[in-house]
């Protein structure tokens, strides 16, 4: 007799027996559980799948650039990883459609078994927060409630609620990837300068006041063009106008929102962000851009979805409150106003054509490798 391996087969692999005896609610029985329990069940263990990737593609991302040097064929994979969360996240948004065939009458004949537990528990969804750069003191400020408080109480009695507590205890001590993501900005070549030359404060000061003098005379000109098409434009106000959109951006170019400490380091990184935008059509800037743009998308997805979750909300329950204690829809309304990434959605606003962005030096140290 040969002595022939078998191969693996599709259920083993997936652990499909395993996966699929999951479902059986709090009884722990498919039979037992009230009509359109399975769906609720069902659609809210994938969204808890696609964390699990979410979590693990994020990880890869920020691992890469937070290494001391990243070399600028790295920068591809950064995008891959962060693309493929952007599409997760894309699907999950379309997930809300789903859970919508669940009707009002049909959640209230199982939602009050439910109670305590509730979405607000999923120590996943908070891990995902903190990877991303999410800070306590933002969560705090926008909602007045702790998002932890649930898994410290039930951790006392719950193993399941302690591991949660653990994975985001362990994601707190991780670097996020907002840090990961500015310590990588902050070694751009800004005018053909580094961190490591011993004239490069004054090299982004000077690219700083070059921006900020171009921004004045693209906005000069459009004012004057628009006195010119609009005989009744108010001229005090656009002039207001005009002055506070260039002191808003001489104070984001300045890192004047920082402290003192801070302030070289925050200012550099936000003078990066507006080079790479500038020359973005360049070789050496083309892959830092799509990154940027990625991670600009990465969070319009996660607003979408959170968005998109409270709608889907409303819509099944109204504004009752929720399972697990929350305000329900209003919780849920405020999540959606988080932003990890501000500097990178603020940049958008002060961004000035191609033909009016000041002079590159250094030109030749953004081309092709041997070029």
């Amino acid at each position: 007799m040969s002595d022939v391996r078998e191969g693996p087969n599709y259920w083993d692999y997936l652990k499909l027996d395993r996966l699929l005896d999951l479902q059986g609610g709090l009884e722990g029985d498919d039979a037992r559980l009230a009509p359109d329990e399975l769906h609720f069940i069902v659609v809210h263990q994938v969204f808890e799948l696609w964390f699990k990737l979410i979590l693990s593609e994020l990880r890869l991302a920020r691992d890469h650039l937070a290494a001391p040097r990243v070399p600028e064929e790295r920068i591809p994979y950064v995008v891959h990883h962060l693309r493929r969360v952007n599409e997760i996240m894309r699907h999950c948004v379309g997930q809300f459609a789903i859970m919508e065939t669940l009707t009002p009458q049909d959640f209230l004949a199982f939602r009050d078994k439910l109670t305590p537990a509730s979405g607000f528990q999923s120590y996943q969804m908070r891990e995902i927060e903190i990877l991303l750069g999410l800070q306590d003191a933002q969560r705090a400020a926008e909602m007045g409630i702790n998002p932890f408080g649930a898994l410290q109480r039930q951790a006392k009695q719950s193993p399941r609620a302690q591991l949660g507590l653990d994975r985001i205890e362990a994601a707190r001590a991780a670097l996020p990837l907002r840090s990961a993501l500015h310590n990588w900005l902050y070694r751009t070549p800004i005018q053909g300068s580094t961190p490591e030359d011993p004239d490069d404060v004054e090299a982004v000061d000077r690219f700083v006041s070059s921006y900020l003098k171009a921004m004045q005379a693209h906005h000069t000109a459009g004012h004057e063009t628009r006195q010119a098409v609009i005989p009744d434009l108010d001229l005090e106000s656009a002039k207001q106008r005009l002055s506070g959109v260039i002191a808003q951006a001489w104070d984001f170019l300045h890192a004047a929102d920082v402290d003192a400490e801070s302030r070289p380091r925050v200012k550099r990184i936000r003078a990066a962000l507006v080079f790479i935008e500038s020359y973005r059509a360049l070789p050496l800037l083309a892959w830092p851009r799509l990154l940027i743009d990625a991670v600009v998308e990465l969070e319009e997805q996660f607003v979408l979805w959170r968005t998109r979750h409270a709608r889907m909300v409303e819509r099944v329950i109204g504004r009752r409150i929720g399972t697990g204690g929350s305000s329900g829809v209003d919780y849920l309304d405020a999540t959606a106003k988080y932003r990890v990434f501000r500097e990178l959605w603020t940049v958008r606003t002060i961004l000035l054509p191609k033909r009016a962005v000041p002079p590159l030096e250094n030109a030749q140290r953004y081309g092709f490798a041997g070029a």
